[in-house]
C-alpha cells in the first residue's frame, strides 16, 4: 500500500542561522527547509504541535506531504529531522521536493505475518529478524508504507530472502544481491555445566551407599 499524501501548512521563514531558528522556536514553531527539485531552498516554519504529532505517529520519513507555503503548494517528503537531546521535541526538519517521475531512496519497515502457523515456531523455534527495514529505490509517487513477509510455511533453520517479498511496482532494493530477511532458529538447548554434573553424581553426606556397592573393609582387631 502506497503512502497517502498528507496536507501540511507552513509559513515563509525570514532569515537563516541559529539566531533566526531560536526566534522561530520562541514563537512556538519549528524551523525547516524545503530543498531539491532544481529550485532554491525555501526556509519555512511549521506549527510545533502538528509536527510533533506527525513525527510520533510513525512513518514520518516515508510520508509524502503537500506543503502549503503562503498559498504555494510543494509536494515533498521529510529527509531528516532533529530532536532536542533532553526533551525529544522537534527542533528542525528538512523536506525534499518531489517532482513528477523522480525516484528516491527510503528505508521501508518490514511487517511479519504467519507466526501462528509457522511449523518452526510451533515446535519451539524463534524468529530471528535480520532486516527490520529494507532500503529501496522507489518512485516518488509510489512509496510503500511497509513490506509484508509471510513466514507461515517456515520451518527450523529455514531462511526468507528479499526475492520472496512482493515489492510494489517500480520499487527495487538498493542492495543488488538476494539478502536474508529472517530465519527460524532452533530451540536453545540448556547445557549442564561440569560442576552441576559432578554435584549430581556425588551422594549427599550421610546418604546410604547405593545397592550393590562394595563394603568398606572392617577395621583391624586390636592385638
Amino acid at each position: 500500500m502506497a503512502t497517502a499524501i498528507k496536507q501540511l501548512a507552513a509559513t515563509v521563514r525570514d532569515g537563516t542561522g541559529k539566531g533566526a531558528a531560536r526566534s522561530v522556536r520562541r514563537d512556538g514553531k519549528v524551523p525547516g527547509v524545503i530543498y531539491g527539485g532544481g529550485e532554491a531552498p525555501q526556509a519555512i516554519s511549521l506549527d510545533y504541535k502538528s509536527l510533533n504529532q506527525l513525527i510520533y505517529a510513525g512513518h514520518f520519513l516515508t510520508t509524502i506531504f503537500e506543503i502549503d507555503v503562503a498559498g504555494k503548494k510543494e509536494r515533498a517528503i521529510p529527509r531528516d529531522y532533529q530532536l532536542d537531546v533532553v526533551r525529544d521535541t522537534p527542533m528542525h526538519v528538512d523536506f525534499l521536493r518531489l517532482k513528477a517521475g523522480s525516484t528516491l531512496r527510503v528505508a521501508v519497515p518490514m511487517h511479519f505475518v504467519g507466526q501462528e502457523t509457522s511449523p518452526g515456531l510451533k515446535v519451539g523455534g524463534s524468529l530471528n529478524i535480520v532486516q527490520h527495514s529494507v532500503e529501496l529505490r522507489v518512485p516518488a509517487d509510489n512509496i510503500p508504507e511497509a513490506l509484508t513477509a509471510d513466514i507461515s510455511a517456515m520451518n527450523i533453520n529455514e531462511s526468507l530472502h528479499i526475492s520472496a517479498i512482493k515489492l510494489p511496482e517500480g520499487c527495487r532494493p538498493v542492495i543488488p544481491r538476494d539478502f536474508t530477511i529472517a530465519t527460524i532458529a532452533p530451540p536453545a538447548k540448556v547445557e549442564e555445566t561440569p560442576a552441576a554434573a559432578a554435584a549430581a553424581a556425588t551422594p549427599a553426606a550421610g546418604a546410604a551407599p547405593a545397592a550393590g556397592a562394595a563394603k568398606a573393609p572392617a577395621a583391624a582387631a586390636k592385638k
